[in-house]
């Protein structure tokens, strides 16, 4: 079932609508009809043009304002080759010349009097250029069915266009003018223009551009080249930059002569062409090397960048790695000097909870000499009655003596219990240890074990 804004198309315009949609890769399909429907369902015309837009080319339907054409009709070297009529030959023949002028002029200057009268009354339709694509389909269409299939393959696009893509491609462009009420125009193209050896010079050596000038796209070109009878063909080629006209056919041209006429307009300006192909050739070259340049200006910047940005990550490594380090020592020192403050607190603490020291008169005390690591001597009393563990209290209250240590004897030699263990959970008095009257005991440094 089609879609609501397509139920009012026909069997045909739907299929058509769909091939569009198909040979564009459009998904709008409101959009694959309205460009239809720009080009009177015209789906090779359609195709031409959005092939051009996709090539760069300006859309028919959206043409600049009142831009002239560019094309250079002003170069006094232009070649130009006229045909007139050929005269009257024998009595007969002027007889009927002389007895048809005076209607044939009359007919002509009534003709040109009501066109230039109707001029005031109405503007000319062939002015406004609404549909130019859809003025070269026509064109081709009733050529076709007037003339046949057999002719020079035609440019399915604008005057513009064609001219756009001769002076992209470096070809010549051959435009013929088609004067539809003119008499010379029905034997130009079925005698001339369809000849198989015309067909095949201008189909390998040319893009061939043709329309009406009843055709509003045809009469704005007959307008920029002035032609002055027909059958009329221009010869348009990109010389010194800008696209002229090198060459004009006018008059019933047989084609024999149009072939030679064509290859000699062809031969004189080839040196043209070849000479901005090579220009372009060398442009293209200068554009390679300067982009190849480019690309190593930008690889060396970012070589450069990333060794720069190597050599700072390096320096944010090393600020980061002194930080932490700084930051460690900074630890280490605080945790030190926490230390040695608890471990002051400590020995003040443990100072603080030993008994007071027995009389030396008291005949349960003992007296006790300590040898300290550093080789001073300590000597205090204790009483028989008091643990080990008074004793390590006091040596470890002792500014000179070490954080961590033991208490030896030598008679016999032994470790003294002084902190509890799971040997001694409560270490003995100094009586159980074995301890007289007077000891000598010697304190061991164990703090780096």
């Amino acid at each position: 079932m089609a879609a609501p804004e397509e139920q009012d198309l026909t069997q045909e315009q739907t299929e058509k609508l769909l091939q569009f949609q198909d040979l564009t890769g459009i998904e709008s399909m409101d959009q694959c009809r309205h460009t239809l429907e720009q080009h009177n369902w015209n789906i090779e015309a359609a195709v031409q043009d959005r092939l051009n837009e996709q090539e760069g080319v300006p859309s028919v339907f959206n043409p600049p304002p009142s831009r002239p054409l560019q094309v250079n009709t002003a170069d006094h070297r232009i070649y130009s080759y006229v045909v007139s009529r050929p005269q009257p030959r024998g009595l007969l023949g002027w007889g009927y010349y002389l007895i048809m002028l005076p209607f044939r002029f009359t007919y002509y200057t009534i003709l040109d009097i009501f066109r230039f009268a109707l001029r005031f009354i109405r503007p000319d339709p062939r002015s406004r250029v609404t549909d130019p694509v859809g003025d070269i389909v026509s064109f081709m269409h009733s050529f076709e069915e007037k003339y046949g299939r057999a002719h020079p393959v035609f440019y399915q696009g604008t005057y513009s266009q064609a001219l756009n893509d001769a002076k992209r491609e470096l070809r010549f462009l051959l435009v013929y003018l088609h004067g539809d009420d003119h008499q010379d125009s029905d034997e130009f193209c079925r005698n001339t223009l369809c000849a198989p050896e015309v067909i095949s010079l201008i189909n390998t050596r040319m893009l061939f551009w043709a329309c009406s000038t009843n055709k509003p796209e045809g009469y704005r070109v007959s307008q920029a080249l002035r032609e002055n009878t027909y059958p009329f063909l221009a010869m348009i080629m990109l010389k010194d930059r800008r696209m002229t006209v090198v060459g004009r056919l006018e008059g019933l041209i047989q084609p024999d002569d149009l072939i030679n006429q064509l290859t000699f307009i062809i031969d004189a300006n080839q040196t043209y062409l070849v000479s901005e192909r090579l220009e372009r050739s060398v442009c293209r070259e200068e554009r390679n090397q300067t982009q190849v340049l480019r690309q190593q200006q930008d690889e060396a910047y970012l070589a450069s960048l990333r060794a720069d940005q190597e050599k700072e990550r390096k320096k944010r490594e090393e600020r980061e790695r002194k930080r932490r380090k700084e930051e460690e020592v900074k630890q280490q020192k605080l945790a030190e000097e926490r230390r040695r403050q608890n471990l002051q607190e400590e020995k003040e603490r443990k100072l603080e909870r030993l008994p007071p020291e027995p009389s030396p008169d008291d005949p349960e005390s003992v007296k006790i000499i300590f040898k300290l690591p550093n080789d001073s001597r300590v000597e205090r009393r204790f009483h028989f009655s008091q643990s080990l563990t008074v004793i390590h209290d006091f040596l470890f209250s002792l500014k000179e003596s070490p954080e961590k240590f033991q208490i030896e004897a030598n008679f016999p030699r032994r470790v003294l219990p002084c902190i509890p263990s799971e040997e001694w959970p409560n270490p003995p008095t100094l009586q159980e240890a074995g301890l007289s009257h007077t000891e000598v005991l010697f304190v061991q440094d164990l703090t780096d074990e």
